[in-house]
Formats: structure tokens, sequence, C-alpha cells
């Protein structure tokens, strides 16, 4: 944890047992630094440039009282941090040498993900087929300026949960207000972007898929509190320990965004699909694929289903004028799969495809905002105008539920609310409310197979993590190591590809 003190001097003289004058204090003060070595005075002065220069780009003074901690461990010695190594036990110098240097290196890897960088894991399919589920990547947090941390007692190499004994890695107090630090740029259109999950600030810790408040939409509130043998504990998490999720930035503050038969609009000009954007999609084809077919398309079989033809479904006349043959389902099997317009176009160059159609996106699904969802789609969205600091809007009644989480929630004006018509803001009747934050809209390539803004709303810019850089590794779970489970292909693969990459 601390360099040791070379001072010879210094540690005879910590050992006396004579109660120090202040005259003594002085003058073993000022033996300590005398004899203090050079080399070690020039790894003190490299120490405090980078210190002095961090707390600038902190712009918090209030760090410099760590400074004379600093200076003991360099300089004077008076915390004995190495007495380990003059115990007469050399068990205890063994185990404390190991202790030393695990917690010195914690409390560098603390600083490196905290404010340099940090590696992600892509858990789910949402951004197929430009990141993998099994990439391992490197997360740049200086390119949108690192957060000061809001939770700042948390443990480096976990995020909320240590495992196997399933407890908390973080001390809830104390909590630091957002601020972040000068970055290298800002979100930009079509950026994959790590953030903490803003609907993840109130978990059920046996049911977190789906998430809280979509669990109190199914079953109601009183069943999902009541019933922690099946939901578990209920717990708040603050903003920098909420789960990490990875999306692509389709929406900017100030911006206002619809999709249209799944193409996105801003400011009611379409948008560019990324190359790889994945939709659903009915196929029917010649004979049953197999393992080597999904394999060719880049299709996991976790992403695919068998499709049963069920006569006198509401879908039997859309399938048939498409072309699909009920008769020949045994031969000619249906499957329910995401794909790209580059497998469309291989399988059919393979002579598979007897028929395809998009999949219509089902109509009742819990969509953002809450009651939206009878006339919205995930395929057919908005408009939506999204937050952006300083701007003022007009709130009403109806447009209540789509800044009401804003407010309330991301903003803290908790005692907010429509009542009888009115909307009240910290309990006063308000038309109109200024943003304090930039928010943004977040969504998967993979469109179809993607819980993102549509489902849950805005981002917040506090919940902003950083930016995908390179694919550190990546594993295909499909396969064995020793069988082509290493993608090595994708090593040190942009991990931030464009929409035209």
């Amino acid at each position: 944890m601390s360099e040791p003190n070379d001072n010879s001097t210094a540690s005879t003289l910590k050992t006396t047992t004579v109660p120090p004058t202040p005259s003594n204090r002085r003058e073993d003060f000022i033996s300590r630094i005398k004899s203090t070595k050079t080399t070690r005075w020039i790894r003190f002065g490299i120490v405090s440039l980078v210190f002095f220069l961090w707390i600038i780009w902190l712009g918090n003074p209030w760090v410099l009282f760590v400074y004379p901690l600093l200076f003991d461990i360099y300089i004077t010695g008076y915390i004995p941090f190495t007495w380990w190594k003059n115990s007469k036990s050399h068990l205890t110098r063994a185990v404390m040498s190991w202790v030393d240097a695990i917690v010195y290196a914690l409390i560098l890897v603390y600083f490196v993900f905290t404010f340099i960088g940090q590696n992600y894991e892509i858990p789910s399919s949402s951004l197929e087929k430009s990141l993998l589920v099994g990439d391992y990547l490197w997360v740049n947090k200086m390119a949108y300026g690192p957060r000061v941390p809001q939770t700042p007692l948390h443990f480096p190499l976990v995020q909320n949960t240590f495992p196997v004994i399933n407890t908390k890695s973080y001390l809830e107090w104390p909590q630091w207000k957002y601020h972040r630090l000068k970055g290298l740029g800002n979100v930009e259109t079509g950026d994959i972007v790590v953030f903490n999950f803003p609907a993840g600030d109130t978990v059920a810790v046996k049911m977190q898929n789906p998430d809280y408040y979509t669990l109190v939409k199914y079953f109601g509130r009183d069943v999902v509190w009541n019933n922690p043998e099946q939901f578990g504990e209920i717990l708040y998490r603050p903003v920098d320990r909420r789960e990490n999720y990875v999306k692509r930035a389709v929406g900017l503050p100030g911006e206002t965004l619809s999709i249209v038969d799944g193409t996105i609009h801003i400011n009611g000009k379409p948008q560019p699909q990324p190359t790889n954007v994945q939709f659903n999609y009915l196929l029917q084809t010649t004979r049953p694929l197999t393992e080597s077919d999904w394999q060719t398309i880049s299709v996991s079989r976790d992403d695919w289903s068998q499709a049963a033809f069920t006569p006198n479904s509401s879908d039997t006349e859309n399938w048939l004028a498409a072309g699909f043959q009920p008769d020949a389902a045994a031969s000619k099997p249906f499957y329910h799969v995401p794909l790209t317009q580059a497998a469309i176009d291989k399988l059919k160059s393979m002579g598979l495809v007897t028929s395809i159609i998009r999949e219509p996106a089902p109509a009742g699904e819990y969509l953002f905002p809450d009651g939206i969802s009878s006339t919205w789609t995930r395929q057919n969205y908005g408009p939506v105008k999204i937050p952006k600091k300083g701007e003022t809007v007009k709130v009403t009644a109806e447009n209540w539920p789509m800044y009401e989480r804003v407010i309330r929630n991301y903003e803290y004006h908790p005692d907010s609310y429509v009542k009888d018509g009115i909307v009240y803001i910290d309990g006063k009747a308000s038309d109109s409310y200024t943003f304090m934050m930039d928010y943004y809209f977040m969504m998967g390539d993979n469109r179809d197979c993607s819980l993102d803004s549509r489902y849950w709303g805005f981002v917040p810019e506090d919940h902003i993590v950083g930016k995908p850089m390179r694919v550190l590794v990546s594993f295909d779970k499909d396969k064995g190591l020793l069988n082509g489970g290493i993608r090595w292909n994708r090593i040190f693969k942009n991990a931030n590809p464009g929409f035209s990459e």
C-alpha cells in the first residue's frame, strides 16, 4: 500500500519510549526530513506533481487534505505502514507482504477504473452484430469525461454485488454529488455508449430481468413487495452502482425522435441504419437448417427458434400471402430469427429460402412512456422530445408521463405529480420546467431484440460511463475453447463501429 521509509534515523526515533516534548517533536521532525534520501525526495516530487494536476482536473480543493498523508508516507514516516517488515515472525512478514501488494494493486485498479477506463463484457445480443455476446471491451472513461465517484467507497472489481456471498460491494455513505471531469469529447449520434441502467435504481434481487418497474406493471407493487421468496429483497442502488448497459446513442439532447417502420427519424429526417442492423423475421427454408448453416450466417443457437404454423390464427393470411407453405412445415420448417440484410442475402445465395417476411411488432407492449403502447409499437414509435440541459418545456397532464421520471427521479423533485389535471412540481402548481441535465435516447442494433429507451426512457448524462474502444478478447459460448471458442479475428477490433462500418 505504501513505500517503505528508508530513513534509519527516523525508524530509530519512532521506537523511543520517552514521551516527546514539543522541542523533541520539532527535532524529531527535522531529523526525519534531513535523513530522507535524495531519491526519495525525487519520487515524492513526482507524486506531488501528479497529485496537484489531479486536483486541478478534479476541481475539488478539499482533496488537498490528503497531501499531508502523502508527505508522511514518503518523507516523515510517522504512520508505521511498514511495521511488519521489522517483525521477527517470518509468517507475519510473508502474509503482510502479500496483503500490502494486494491493497496497493486494488488502490491502483480503483483509480484506473474510475478515471481512465475499464473492461466490460457484452452479456446480451442487443447490439449484434456490431458487438457480440462474449466480447470483452476496453471502455474509455476519458472519452466523455470520467465521473467523480458518487459512491466512493466501493470494491473496484465488482459493480454492486460480491459473487458467492451475494452482499453489497459498496457502502451507501458517503454519497457525493454528480460531477464530470473534462473529457476528450461529447456523445455523438451513432456512438456506442456504456451507461448505468436508468431503471436500475430499484431492484428485486431474485428477479432482475425484467427490471423492477416492469415487474410492478406485470404483477402490481404489492405483489412484488410482499413476496420476498419469489422476488427477493427490494433494494435501492446509487447511480454509479447500477448495472452497466451498452447501446447506441440514436437521439441527442434537444432532438425530436420518431421511428417509422423501423427507421429512426430525427427532427423529421430519416437516419441511416447501421450496417449490421438486425430485425426479426419469420423464415421458411427448403430444408431444416443445420448447425453449420447457422454458423455460416453467424446466428447463435440462443437467437433462433422454430415456429409452428397455426391454422386460423391472425397471422395465417399474412403468411399464406407471403408464400409460406403450411403443408410442408415438417420438411420446410419455419423459424423466428433476427437477421441482417447480409445474412438474408447469404441464405438466398445458398438456395435455402422459401419465404421470408419481417415479423410485425406485437401490440400491447409496455413501451415508454406508460400508457402510450395502445398506439405506438417498437417499429412505429414517437415522436418524443429528448430533454436538453437549460431547455424549458411546457408541462401538462398529457405530457407528464414523458417527463415524470426525469423530474421526479433523475433531477430529484420527488414532490411532483398531477392532480385534477394540474401539474405540481415541488408541491407547487407549474406549467413549465427547465431541465438540469442532458439526456439521450439509446437503442440496440438488434432492433427487435433490444430492451432500450423505447421501453424505459431517456438516459441522463450522470448515468454515462464511457465509450467502448477495442475488443480485448471474444469468446463464442456455443463452441469450446479448443474448437473455435476464441474469436481470434475480433481481438483488438474496433468496439465502436459507426453506421457505415
